[in-house]
């Protein structure tokens, strides 16, 4: 089935160009002819680009890639905003940053700041601040909210660019080529396929034109989502019979015993050899605290006293009580 036909190319406007004075050399290949003054583009040659696009985004995003998609002209701002919420990625409506893909740690920092600033107005901080202060803030986060709302869930850089209108994205253009990042855009006659990698040639200027091709990138990326969460799942194993899943248990429990059994005797055999550490650390303890008490104080005491107590009792009684009594008599 094919991405979008040609009566729908049809209806969108899709063949129609610009002024034949307003026109670009190189995109002379995609044109079909002139008529009222105004080039007619080949929607043969726009159908099989369309194709090559799908593809290609359908198979980035399938790799777990993202797509940002970007028009900040009026005719596309609504067609961007919605389906890129609708497919889930990330895109610009209102104006492009200069530096948003090559200063992207900046740009990151600033998004940073506006959940902050939002934080705060939800809590309630604004209200406690003083009336000028939050005032200030307030605008600073509108401004913020306008430019980076929809790049706020981006946390990288994209794997590719969605464009609409090269000429006023013309900054974007040159900084996902300067990254080496894939461009996708609608190229009109006025603009230069040679610097866009993946290059649709139509009209980029009517609503309806916008409109088709923003959802042939969300048909693309939402088919590629679905490949890529099929493939990240896990594969289902095959049920067992009711007997050998008995078996299986059983053998589990057996399992499960034995390693219940080992693992007591381990611990029973772990609590005995710490027991004789113990003992044998215990017996080495009592031998020299009993040693040193019983020698130093048995000695010093019992020579002491036996020595001088003998010798000065016994010489002074016996000598002078035996000699004055046997000469008067």
């Amino acid at each position: 089935m094919a991405v979008v036909t040609m009566k729908q190319l049809l209806e969108a406007g899709v063949h129609f160009g610009h002024q034949t004075q307003r026109w670009d050399p190189r995109m002379q290949r995609f044109i079909h002819g002139e008529r009222s003054g105004i080039y007619v583009i080949d929607l043969n040659q726009t159908l099989e680009r369309v194709e090559q696009a799908y593809t290609f985004t359908r198979d980035l995003v399938a790799n777990g890639g993202t797509v940002l998609l970007v028009g900040t002209k009026r005719q596309a701002q609504g067609a961007i905003e919605s389906y890129a919420n609708k497919c889930g990625m990330p895109y610009v409506n209102q104006r492009w940053l200069g530096g948003m893909l090559t200063n992207f740690q900046t740009i990151s920092k600033r998004v940073s700041k506006m959940q902050e600033y939002q934080r705060m107005r939800e809590s309630g901080e604004f209200d406690a601040m003083i009336k000028k202060e939050a005032l200030m803030l307030n605008r600073e986060l509108e401004k913020l909210e306008r430019n980076l709302t929809g790049i706020k869930d981006m946390a990288r850089l994209p794997d590719a660019v969605f464009v609409i209108d090269t000429i006023r994205e013309h900054i974007a253009v040159t900084e996902a080529n300067k990254l080496g990042i894939p461009v996708i855009a609608i190229v009109d006659t006025d603009c230069n396929p040679d610097v866009i990698h993946h290059a649709i040639p139509g009209n980029d200027d009517a609503i309806r034109s916008s409109q088709l091709m923003c959802h042939m990138i969300s048909e693309a990326v939402e088919e590629g989502r679905h490949i890529h969460n099929s493939r990240s799942k896990k594969p289902e194993t095959p049920s067992l019979d009711a007997e050998e899943k008995a078996a299986e248990q059983a053998k589990a429990r057996e399992e499960a015993a034995i390693a219940e059994t080992e693992r007591e005797k381990r611990i029973s055999q772990e609590n005995s050899d710490d027991e004789r550490d113990s003992a044998s650390v215990a017996e080495p303890v009592a031998e020299p605290v009993a040693e040193p008490v019983a020698e130093p104080v048995a000695e010093p005491v019992a020579e002491p006293v036996d020595e001088p107590v003998d010798e000065p009792v016994d010489e002074p009684v016996d000598e002078p009580v035996d000699e004055p009594v046997d000469e008067p008599t």
